[in-house]
């Protein structure tokens, strides 16, 4: 019994070393059901509020329609960089290379941003 619960807590510690190594070879894709712009380098998406209570929302508490969500600097770069070709790595050399020391901790901040535009459907990765 206890060789077999050493087994399972290696085997969950593999599977984590494996996402840690993982994760950086994803490539993101961006979502193509959102409209975006681009300003001055910086990015605007544009998300339409769908479904029954934002319909409600809209009519009863005039709420806008589409919601745009404006990215800060650092987001802007990073979602002008995503073309289904370079890893998350790949785009974190060229955020190093633009911004230096005020990007880091770099692949923190890439994993939670991309966890993020994963989680609102932003982006997608190539399988």
């Amino acid at each position: 019994m206890i060789k077999m619960k050493r087994l399972n807590q290696n085997t969950e510690q593999s599977n984590k070393d494996k996402f840690k190594d993982n994760y950086l070879d994803k490539i993101p894709v961006r979502n193509g059901d959102f409209a975006w712009t681009e300003n001055n380098g910086l990015v605007t998406v544009q998300q339409e509020n769908t479904g029954v209570y934002n319909t409600l929302a809209q009519k009863f508490f005039k709420s806008p329609r589409v919601s745009n969500v404006d990215l800060d600097k650092f987001g802007s770069f990073v979602w002008l960089q995503i073309d289904g070709e370079r890893s998350i790595y790949e785009i974190g050399v060229l955020v190093k290379a633009k911004f230096g020391k005020d990007a880091e901790p770099l692949y923190e901040r890439l994993a939670k941003y991309f966890y993020t535009l994963e989680n609102v459907h932003f982006v997608s990765y190539k399988k």
